[in-house]
């Protein structure tokens, strides 16, 4: 696919937006990224194979942006994240969306499009305080904008990773990028043989339960703790952790992406999940950049109605003053979306007797219901692992 348009990262991360526009033709100019291991994964992958591919470290510090098309964020989210301090927009992390508007002010040097990513906690949080402060801002700024929740399924991933994308443009209708593909959900048929992922930590009233699939790779609590997903293998009878080579895979990088060292020493696993729990997946970054260089038609066909207040909608766009609510999927795209145990390719872990066990003691006191025979699984788990313990 052939383009001319050019891009600016900001928080870039190990570099999801970057690579998935890079594979729909758009050139990155530079790349914005304060953490040192992300930031090495970024030189290391990206900046020493593109020598017109600038790194800069802190977005506070950076003046201005080249002139380009597309400046993409994926701003930070621990504050709108369920797992998070929740302090909200104006918490010290994700207040630093500020700098982005900061730097897309001017209107003769600002980007033709703008797209931001975040959770879409940040859709009811606070009654929509951050959304509300987004799109607001980007009101303020001069631009039109939309938003959607996409699910990462909807591009061959098996995780259910739902995100909100919101694209704004001074010049050009965002609509046409956002709402121009929809497909069905394909949501995971429990045939009670298929494997389940779930949140072994999300306490007594959280699962994360996703059928054939695993639930959202999180970076970690508010105190560091990085938590993988279990995978209930029902075949094999056991319960498991996904490799980090998976992980890397089931975010769109491959395999490795994030081995590499760092002050002469390899990254460590638990730094490498955090990274990767935090990226952007690639496949959703490539259809945005083809949506941003080929641009559909705006959607006139959706059920769009005037948004009267209350939870703000999964999808929806501002024009002339009025926010309009906007019936679609979350699903842009019909994958050919695989099954957990045909997708995993490398060794995985199996979950710990002592993770094992406090998952059981919190699973059996709260008052979630679970599928049949899973938590006698989960027992029998416990036992066997154990028992190996007890062996070693």
């Amino acid at each position: 696919m052939g383009t001319e348009l050019t891009a600016v990262g900001l928080f870039s991360g190990i570099g999801g937006f970057e690579l998935g526009f890079r594979k729909s033709g758009i050139e990155t100019k530079l790349v914005c990224e304060i953490d040192e291991l992300a930031a090495t994964v970024l030189q290391t992958k990206m900046c020493r194979k593109e020598p017109r591919l600038t790194y800069f470290p802190d977005v506070r510090d950076l003046k201005s942006i080249p002139q380009v098309d597309i400046l993409a964020a994926g701003f930070p989210c621990q504050n709108l994240s369920l797992v998070g301090m929740n302090a909200g927009i104006r918490g010290a992390q994700s207040r630093l969306v500020d700098e982005v508007f900061r730097l897309i002010a001017p209107i003769d040097a600002g980007p033709k499009w703008v797209v931001l990513e975040n959770v879409p906690f940040m859709l009811w949080h606070r009654r929509g305080e951050a959304i509300e402060f987004v799109t607001s801002k980007l009101d303020e700024l001069g631009f039109r904008w939309a938003y959607r929740v996409v699910d990462a399924r909807s591009f061959g991933l098996p995780q259910r990773r739902r995100r909100v994308i919101i694209v704004a443009s001074r010049i050009d209708d965002p609509r046409r990028v956002l709402f121009a593909d929809e497909a069905s959900p394909q949501d995971g048929i429990d045939d009670g043989r298929v494997p389940c992922g779930f949140s072994w930590t999300e306490g007594r009233f959280g699962l994360g339960w996703a059928v054939n699939c695993v639930p959202t790779l999180k970076a970690g609590s508010a105190v560091g703790v990085v938590s993988p997903p279990a995978i209930w293998l029902r075949e094999q009878q056991t319960i498991v952790t996904p490799n980090i080579r998976d992980a890397e895979r089931l975010q769109g990088f491959d395999a490795g992406w994030t081995d590499i060292e760092f002050n002469g020493s390899k990254i460590k696993p638990g730094a490498r999940w955090r990274m990767v729990g935090n990226a952007v997946p690639v496949p959703v970054a490539e259809w945005l950049g083809e949506r941003l260089v080929e641009p559909g038609p705006q959607g006139n066909h959706l059920n769009c109605s005037p948004w009267e207040g209350g939870v703000w909608p999964n999808a929806a766009y501002g024009e002339r003053g009025t926010i309009f609510r906007v019936e679609i999927s979350e699903w842009p795209r019909v994958p050919k979306l695989p099954g957990l145990s045909e997708f995993l390719s490398h060794e995985p872990s199996k979950l710990s007797a002592r993770a094992a066990a406090g998952f059981l003691k919190r699973a059996q006191s709260g008052s979630l219901r679970f599928a049949p025979g899973f938590l006698d699984a989960v027992a029998e788990h416990v036992e066997e692992m154990s028992k190996e313990r007890e062996a070693a």
